[in-house]
């Protein structure tokens, strides 16, 4: 299933996508589905959320095609949005490491940092400096707790896209952290929808490309991460409860061709696209904060 939320004629709602091509629409969930589920979130929260899901969309027609709605985070208030950093081989040689690190980077993400497919990423009047990094991220689908690799990606219920967009010289203002840098509200998008793990191999490589302006700036395979999906879950869940609609942005590949002294902001007009072919595209537009 491909799991939504979004706004339509006036309202903010959740549902599933079906079909494709131009026969591509929306289910609308919210009504089907009752005062139990006010979002999609509250599915994932509940035992039986996905299964009645997929009997409410069973041999139903769209409400709505994908034209109508206006698109939110597929997760409007997820508990946490963790991200891992430097987790692609080139990536960790970009930042001069010969040797894969023992352990991931990790820092968190608020909400409001990420808009919804086709919503606009925002650069802010502090600067100008204003990156992308395309990535999967994971959807936490069952809590746990030490939770072992061997059974890790039993937890997913699905993978979303994300653009883990950066203030870069804001990443700098303090010593150790990057969460300044990070957290600036619509500077990175997350969508279009959740893709169900019934739909998706997670344990084969995935493909993830990103365009910028058309033009293909990022390229690599999952099989190029330094820690897998299922080393994160476990490493994570070390630590902390891992719980339903908890998000983990699992890293970006390294940028192609030369690594550039005076890189190539993001700057209002520009259109990014980041895809997987069994995920879908997420595609956002840059505009100057008004």
């Amino acid at each position: 299933m491909k799991l939504a939320s979004y706004k339509v004629r006036g309202r903010e709602s959740f549902g599933a996508v079906i079909g494709s091509g131009a026969a591509q629409g929306v289910v609308d969930l919210k009504p089907r589905l009752g005062p139990h589920f006010a979002s999609m979130l509250d599915v994932l929260r509940s035992e039986d959320g996905l299964r009645l899901t997929r009997e409410a969309i069973s041999g139903v027609r769209a409400d709505f095609s994908v034209s109508e709605v206006e698109w939110l985070p597929p997760l409007l208030a997820p508990e946490k949005i963790l991200c891992i950093g430097i987790n692609y081989a080139n990536r960790n040689a970009d930042y001069g490491d010969a040797e894969a690190p023992k352990y991931p980077s990790m820092f968190y993400r608020a909400p409001a940092s990420l808009a919804g497919h086709q919503q606009p990423l925002v650069r802010p009047f502090e600067s100008e400096q204003l990156d992308y990094e395309g990535e999967i991220a994971l959807v936490i689908g069952r809590a746990g707790r030490r939770i072992a690799h061997e059974q890790a990606l039993d937890y997913v219920a699905g993978v979303t896209l994300c653009n883990e967009g950066t203030i870069r010289d804001w990443v700098r203002h303090g010593k150790f952290n990057v969460t300044q840098g990070k957290n600036w509200d619509s500077t990175g998008s997350i969508g279009p929808w959740i893709v169900t793990t019934d739909e998706i191999d997670l344990a084969k490589p995935l493909h993830i490309t990103v365009k910028l302006n058309g033009v293909v700036t990022q390229d690599d395979t999952t099989a190029s991460m330094i820690k897998s999906f299922a080393d994160i879950i476990a490493y994570v869940s070390t630590f902390m409860t891992l719980k339903p609609g908890d998000i983990i942005a699992t890293g970006t590949p390294v940028k192609l061709g030369p690594k550039s002294e005076t890189p190539a902001w993001l700057k209002p007009g520009d259109v990014l696209e980041i895809e997987v072919p069994e995920i879908g595209v997420l595609r956002n537009s840059v505009v100057m904060e008004s």
